[in-house]
């Protein structure tokens, strides 16, 4: 296990019992480095959703308690935030809530000239997603070749 995957699952392991006693959801963790910077980001939502008050209790309770279990080395920023409309899609139960639903994959390196497809997820595995185009047709993309997968939206 990577310093970054323990740093995310020593918090997901204490955020869990959080989200269930405060009725949220916790959709992911991720220790990133941007810039110069590295960022501690918890993504939390509800029915309703997310509201800033709910990501303040939470960040609070968080921050507290890795002040007093001091497990990250680095010097890092905290922040607990709604997914917001790009949330992509990365667990089990994110791709179930989502059948049906139109998403955008975007891909590593391009398939026929294109990497970006948008469609209705019709079926997924742990292998594989395929999505319904507008004309009926279905495409089939292995996981590994996903840079991307979201909820579509429009503005």
């Amino acid at each position: 296990m990577t310093k970054r995957e323990m740093y995310e699952s020593r918090t997901e392991e204490f955020l869990l019992p959080l989200m269930e006693e405060h009725h949220f959801e916790l959709v992911d963790v991720e220790y990133v480095k941007e810039g110069s910077s590295w960022y501690l980001r918890a993504y939390i939502d509800k029915e309703g959703g997310i509201a800033i008050d709910d990501c303040e209790v939470i960040s609070r309770l968080l921050s507290d308690w890795l002040d007093k279990e001091d497990f990250i080395s680095d010097s890092y920023i905290l922040e607990v935030s709604s997914p917001g409309l790009g949330r992509p899609l990365k667990k089990e139960k994110d791709f179930a809530r989502s059948l049906g639903k139109e998403v955008d994959v975007k891909l590593y390196r391009a398939r026929d000239k294109q990497k970006d497809f948008t469609g209705t997820l019709a079926e997924y595995d742990k292998n594989t997603v395929t999505i319904e185009m507008e004309d009926g047709s279905r495409m089939v993309f292995e996981r590994q070749e996903i840079a991307l997968i979201r909820l579509a939206f429009d503005f």
